[in-house]
Parts: C-alpha cells; sequence; structure tokens
C-alpha cells in the first residue's frame, strides 16, 4: 500500500478530525491536510492537489452528497465518505456519484485503514473500466469513419471493399498519417462536397 499519498480530510468536527488523524498516521499515512469547512471545496482541493480524499460527514443530503462529489474529484482520484446515517436511495446516489467507498454507521480508527486501502482498489479498477470503455468507444467510432470512407470511394471509384481499404491505407502511409486521419478527411470532404 502506497503510504506516500497526500490525503485531504475533510471534517468539520474537530475532535473526529483529531481521530481521523491518528487513525491514519497509525495506518502509515503522514502527508495529511484538514479542511473543516466543506464551502469552497472545490477550490481547496485545487489548491491541495490529494491523491485520495476522505470525507466525514453525519448526516448529508442527497444534494450534499453530490456536490461534495463533484467538488472532490471523485472521478480523478479515490474518495471516501463517512456517514452515521443513510438509506437505500443515499446509497445508491453515493455509487452513482462515483465515491470509492461510502461507510455507513460512523469513521472508527479501526476501519480507516481498511476502508482507504479498499477505496483505492475499488478506485484503480473503476479507472481501468472507463479507460477500456473510452478505447472501446473511440475504436468503435473510428471503425464507423472507415466504413464510411470505404463507403465513399467504393462509390465513387466503383471499387470493392478491400481494394477500398487499400487504398486508405496506401494513401495514410504515402501522406505519413493513421488511416483513421486520412478516412475522416475523406468524410468530412464528402460531407461537404455533399
Amino acid at each position: 500500500m502506497e503510504k506516500s499519498l497526500k490525503i485531504v480530510v475533510v471534517e468539520p468536527d474537530k475532535a473526529r478530525a483529531v481521530d481521523i488523524l491518528d487513525g491514519l498516521q497509525e495506518g502509515g499515512w503522514q502527508d495529511i491536510t484538514v479542511l473543516s469547512n466543506t464551502s469552497g471545496l472545490a477550490r481547496a482541493l485545487i489548491n491541495a492537489k490529494p491523491d485520495l480524499v476522505l470525507i466525514d460527514l453525519a448526516n448529508p443530503s442527497r444534494d450534499l452528497l453530490e456536490n461534495l462529489s463533484l467538488a472532490s474529484g471523485a472521478q480523478d482520484r479515490p474518495v471516501a465518505m463517512f456517514v452515521d446515517q443513510s438509506d437505500a436511495e443515499m446509497t445508491r446516489a453515493a455509487m452513482s456519484a462515483g465515491l470509492s467507498a461510502y461507510v455507513v454507521d460512523g469513521l472508527r480508527k479501526d476501519r480507516i485503514k481498511p476502508v482507504l486501502e479498499t477505496a483505492i482498489a475499488r478506485f484503480q479498477v473503476m479507472s481501468r473500466m472507463r479507460a477500456e470503455l473510452d478505447a472501446a468507444k473511440t475504436a468503435l467510432s473510428e471503425r464507423k469513419t472507415i466504413d464510411r470512407a470505404k463507403g465513399i470511394l467504393m462509390q465513387a471509384k466503383d471499387l470493392g471493399e478491400p481494394e477500398a481499404y487499400a487504398l486508405l491505407r496506401k494513401t495514410a502511409m504515402d501522406q505519413g498519417k493513421k488511416v483513421i486521419d486520412v478516412a475522416q478527411a475523406l468524410v468530412t470532404a464528402s460531407e461537404m462536397l455533399g
């Protein structure tokens, strides 16, 4: 487990903040900043540039939960939220908001380390899944563009599909470009001439 992480703790209660600091330090983490106010959280986090955010709230509303999730950058870093009470709808909202961990029944010092380790692992899995999904979407979009370009060449030059693709590939090689770039240029030109 990476102990050099920069952690920001959002905790309005000073006594609880001390308990959290103790739990984090016992877990081996040392680079910790405590923010006692949730207003201006986004700006404070931009300035702090944390690797992980831990938020402790007694009873958050759905709006506060979503706002904190957005402000804390749950898509950019692991965010663990501890709440004293919740319901099924709040739990779903927390997971939809991208929190890496949403722990109900408050924060206890002995739970901090395993929860944060789990939050980090879950964040890494979700990040990989998002990257794979983005790559798949890009590949599908590129495939559609290449297919459109082949269709344009097939119609304009009376070529079969393999010959149209070979022409795209040869043009790309001759110009030192990727096939998708040549295909996109052809589709764009065809739409302009349209």
